[in-house]
């Protein structure tokens, strides 16, 4: 019988949570207050309500063994420091009597996951960066892609998140198990969760979900801002109890599986506005990983440009080329709206359009007007441009004779994320011109 100790300073929520803890097959000890003197040792886990916690090296402690925290209306800013601290879980009150039996059995396993020892990667990662915001980024991607943790990765679009969700499974454990990947804007929101988590009904064949595929090892889930809130609930499930059940089925499957989810968007304050579930928020955000502009890294351009461009030549079957003087200033005092995308496909175009063995500023297509010193500010693109400013000015000049995924593509961005940006900046698209009858071919 496993001993459990509960901390509850409400004398009638004390007897009554034993009560149930009692009868659920649980040696119960209960008391109103943590005590420094408790001997922690005898027990399995412990149950305390949030408000018995005094300060945050009594919760240090208290996480020494499994540690179920109860909180009465909880923040997420709270939920988010308890997990950091050691906690193995962190429930809102109220709650159904099952969702803390479920939380405390869960429990049991969390020390066994939290105390193995870090290990070395078992993998190098193909990721470029000498700058100190990129090597701090190699070394957290080191500490991190040995455990279970979930990994929240945030940065803007065409940074390189996939790169690190990667760099993550080849480092850990989980290396020989499928790396799931997929990118939450790619599929229709009422067909998401079934891609997600399978289907199986009467009326239709049954179809396994990428959840269930990436059984064992990774989950990869890029953009999760844009997930619908009925899939946030199941993956919510999937979080808290390692069970995945298909659409129109009504039987679950226990699932290991490493999450590991991507945004540009800012979660915290989705949740604000309840686009997106803040028990689920702060859960995935137990380790996050931000992932750095690369016009905050403007030392790090040169050398990625030339690995960019070794992997491009090689790609295309082309002889070697280089970068002319000019060329490599205008990379360098560009802003890179786009990021690493947006550089990759600039390049990549050069080395097309290339006639000789190098590539000048003009084959980059980067306006020099458009562009400024690095060290005088990430924002501006010039004394008074905006990257906003750029990007309207980059889409009205291009709209008439550039689709939106052209430009999207230019901009080193997703379809999707022009459209956005076009609503929150008030660009709407101007009407398509009618074109003049086509010639009979000849």
């Amino acid at each position: 019988m496993s001993r459990l100790l509960l901390i509850e300073p409400d004398d009638a929520h004390r007897a009554a949570t034993q009560a149930l803890l009692a009868n659920s097959g649980f040696s119960v000890d209960a008391i109103s207050h943590a005590e420094a003197d408790v001997d922690l040792s005898r027990y399995r886990a412990i149950v305390a309500n949030a408000t018995a916690l005094a300060d945050s090296d009594e919760l240090s402690r208290l996480a020494a063994i499994p540690l179920v925290v109860l909180a009465p209306g909880g923040s997420i800013p709270e939920a988010v420091r308890v997990i950091k601290q050691g906690a193995a879980d962190y429930l809102r009150l109220p709650l159904e009597d099952d969702q803390l039996i479920a939380a405390i059995e869960r429990s049991f396993s969390h020390i066994a996951r939290t105390d193995k020892p870090v290990q070395e990667p078992r993998q190098s990662f193909p990721m470029i960066g000498r700058s100190e915001a990129m090597q701090e980024l190699f070394s957290r991607i080191r500490k991190v892609a040995p455990t279970n943790s979930t990994v929240l990765i945030e940065g803007e679009s065409g940074t390189g998140k996939e790169l690190v969700a990667r760099a993550l499974h080849d480092a850990s454990l989980r290396a020989q198990a499928p790396l799931i990947t997929l990118n939450c804007t790619t599929v229709p929101s009422d067909l998401i969760e079934s891609e997600l988590f399978g289907y199986d009904s009467a009326e239709h064949a049954a179809r396994r979900g990428l959840v269930d595929a990436a059984h064992g090892g990774t989950l990869f889930l890029d953009e999760i801002a844009e997930l619908p809130l009925e899939a946030q609930t199941k993956l919510l499930r999937l979080v808290l109890q390692g069970e995945s059940r298909p659409v129109g089925s009504s039987e679950a499957r226990s699932i290991n599986v490493r999450l590991i989810v991507a945004t540009h968007r800012n979660l915290a304050k989705l949740t604000e506005s309840g686009q997106f579930r803040d028990d689920l928020y702060y859960r995935l955000n137990v380790i996050k990983l931000p992932l750095p502009p690369l016009r905050e890294r403007a030392e790090d351009i040169p050398h990625l440009a030339e690995h960019l461009l070794e992997r491009t030549t090689e790609k295309l079957s082309c002889s070697k080329l280089r970068f002319s003087k000019d060329a490599s200033e205008v990379m360098r005092r560009y802003q890179w709206p786009g990021n690493v995308r947006e550089l990759k496909n600039a390049i990549e175009r050069a080395a097309i359009l290339c006639e000789g063995e190098e590539i000048d500023s003009e084959l980059l297509a980067i306006d020099l007007d458009t562009a400024t010193d690095s060290t005088e500010g990430s924002t501006q693109l010039s004394e008074n441009t905006s990257l906003e400013d750029y990007f309207v000015n980059f889409v009205r000049e291009h709209e008439d004779h550039l689709t939106e995924t052209e430009i999207a593509e230019k901009l080193g961005i997703s379809r999707k994320s022009l459209w956005e940006r076009r609503q929150r900046l008030n660009i709407p698209r101007r009407k398509t011109r009618q074109r003049g009858p086509r010639r009979p071919s000849s």
